[in-house]
């Protein structure tokens, strides 16, 4: 099943921690890394004012995954455990990393802790500018318009900015 990964980092040394997720993604057994997108700079949505300063580094990752979809969430909450993420009540504060699910195939799955495709994709011009780069005829489950078509519906800002091409 191809799914697609949303990738975040606002703290330390953000373009590595992109790289390392990716790396570490891309070692999981029956994942296979597809394409990844470039890397955007983005103002921070949806963070408190004392955060709101922090820019982001997005990148989408396109990739196969030959098992269940509850388990791809669980490894994907360790690596982040592992990279020094701390989930606290804030769940928008600064994070080394940050990996979300926005699809995976034709799946459409709503349970307390997993919801695909991910319910704010569409919103959120740092995941549609990546995603659209990679895969811009995409239609995702729930969404009529292709992933192009949501991508020039959405306002400029926030700002979504080149980073880097190359990761």
């Amino acid at each position: 099943m191809e799914i697609g990964l949303s990738l975040g980092s606002n703290l330390g040394n953000r373009l590595e921690h992109l790289r390392q997720a990716k790396a570490i993604i891309s070692g999981i057994k029956d994942v296979t890394a597809v394409k990844s997108s470039s890397v955007y700079e983005t103002d921070p949505v949806g963070v408190s004012v004392e955060y709101s300063q922090i820019t982001f580094l997005n990148a989408v990752l396109i990739a196969s995954v030959n098992f269940s979809l509850e388990s791809l969430f669980d490894s994907l909450i360790v690596i982040e455990k592992k990279m020094g993420r701390r989930r606290g009540n804030d769940r928008n504060a600064p994070r080394p990393i940050d990996i979300d699910i926005i699809f995976a195939g034709d799946a459409v799955i709503r349970t307390a802790s997993l919801e695909i495709p991910h319910p704010r994709w569409a919103l959120r011009r740092f995941v549609v500018q990546p995603l659209a780069e990679l895969n811009p005829d995409l239609r995702i489950p729930g969404e009529n318009r292709t992933v192009q078509e949501v991508l020039l519906a959405l306002p400029t800002e926030p700002k979504v900015i080149l980073f880097s091409s190359q990761w």
